[in-house]
């Protein structure tokens, strides 16, 4: 039976990374909600929007109406304040938080709680007091917090003290020159940490890893397990260490949730929001993880969404559907959504060889097409579109302009087909 899980704030680099996590699960159906009008409108295929925020009065009441309307078995929070909040009133709401106890999640949502805890049990960085010598430079940040928001390095006491005075809630640390590192982990409901896998953050954009490779080394696990040990945790988590000068790993955070950059593992095989849902139903884990070669690079990526209703598509085959002599994969793709949504697919081409003949050297199936229309080579294509609930798709310019100017329909080049793919699930 298909659980309904609720990700909140849907539309952060965590929600999307949900998304492709589960997004072809046969287990649980996604519902997406943002309090603000996020990316996850273009991905959520169930999108909830205008949810309080966080910390607005009646939040938790806002998420059990949700809950209620959607018989939403699963909460998965999808930023560090969300955590914190759903985890402390996990009572009072109706469906179950995707993260650890409270307290834990407590404990990690401040760095100097954290620190005060972990001093004398793995290296954490040296906290300056506000009258205590430093040794510059100096990094501050702020005790709650996610990414580079709030952070500054520093040189003079003078810029401590201006940044303190804006915002007195910066801690002021030690400066780790050296390179940062990423662990993500899985423990199970029995407490045991079933993975622990180590990534360099290789270059980082606004406080996101945005290149990042594997790293094997046993002191990362050696330091896994004893945050496990201090700290209850249940599922996903991660920590963030980082290299003094003279190589040695210091505690940066930890967080009780998933990373976006997570899915270098998920794509060795450790998915782990799913391990995490069948955790929470009572169900007994394991790991199969392919020790690949892997680099995960990330970037801004295009979603569109035209406003526009069609009943058919015209396509052509040269150079649309087949170019430089290989199948375009997103052509293709494009085809069998608009299949799977019920349009009627025409391919209108000139070709010169017996079209069924070279569709199968592709391996293309020409049932993939409702009908097939081989057109003279002085005749208009224009000619052939007999619906104007259509759009055509044509490599050639002076094709998509006979038909744009005769019929008024839409016409897209092969550069333009991105722009109709779907990719809500």
């Amino acid at each position: 039976m298909r659980k309904n899980v609720l990700v909140f704030p849907c539309g952060s680099e965590i929600g999307l990374e949900v998304n492709r996590a589960l997004a072809h699960s046969t287990h649980f159906t996604l519902y997406g909600a943002s309090s603000i009008d996020d990316h996850g409108r273009f991905v959520y295929e169930n999108y909830i929007p205008g949810l309080p925020f966080v910390n607005a009065p009646g939040f938790v009441d806002a998420i059990n109406r949700v809950v209620e309307s959607y018989r939403i078995d699963f909460i998965i929070p999808a930023h560090d304040a969300v955590v914190l909040k759903l985890a402390e009133n996990q009572n009072a709401i109706k469906a179950t938080i995707i993260t650890s106890e409270a307290e834990t999640c407590k404990i990690c949502r401040s760095k100097g709680k954290t620190y005060e805890i972990f001093n004398g049990i793995i290296p954490v960085p040296k906290v300056y007091g506000l009258n205590e010598g430093m040794s510059f430079p100096v990094f501050l940040k702020p005790d709650a917090g996610q990414g580079s928001v709030g952070t500054h390095k520093v040189n003079t006491k003078v810029e401590v003290d201006f940044y303190l005075k804006k915002d007195p809630s910066l801690l002021a640390l030690e400066y780790l020159p050296g390179k940062e590192y990423t662990v993500d982990c899985f423990t199970d409901r029995n407490g045991k940490l079933v993975f622990a896998g180590a990534r360099e953050r290789v270059r980082i954009s606004n406080g996101i890893s945005v290149n990042s490779k594997p790293v094997r080394d046993p002191e990362f696990q050696k330091l896994a397990e004893a945050i496990n040990k201090t700290l209850s945790f249940r599922g996903v988590w991660f920590f963030q260490v980082k290299e003094r000068a003279d190589k040695e790993l210091v505690l940066m955070e930890i967080a009780p949730r998933i990373a976006g950059t997570m899915a270098l593992f998920r794509v060795t095989g450790v998915n782990f929001i799913l391990l995490s849902l069948f955790d929470r139903m009572g169900m007994e884990v394991s790991i199969l993880s392919n020790k690949l070669d892997v680099v995960i690079d990330r970037a801004l990526f295009s979603r569109f969404a035209i406003k526009e209703t069609y009943e058919n598509v015209y396509v052509d085959f040269d150079d649309t559907i087949i170019v430089n002599g290989a199948v375009n994969t997103d052509m293709v793709k494009f085809l069998y959504q608009a299949r799977n949504n019920r349009k009627k697919i025409i391919l209108l081409t000139r070709h010169k060889k017996p079209i069924a003949e070279t569709l199968a050297k592709y391996a293309i199936s020409s049932l993939l097409f409702d009908e097939i229309i081989v057109i003279e080579q002085n005749k208009k294509k224009s000619e052939h579109i007999k619906s104007r609930d259509s759009i055509f798709i044509d490599d050639s310019f002076a094709e998509r302009k006979d038909v744009h100017e005769n019929l008024h329909i839409p016409v897209f080049g092969v550069d333009a087909v991105e722009s109709l793919l779907d990719w809500k699930t």
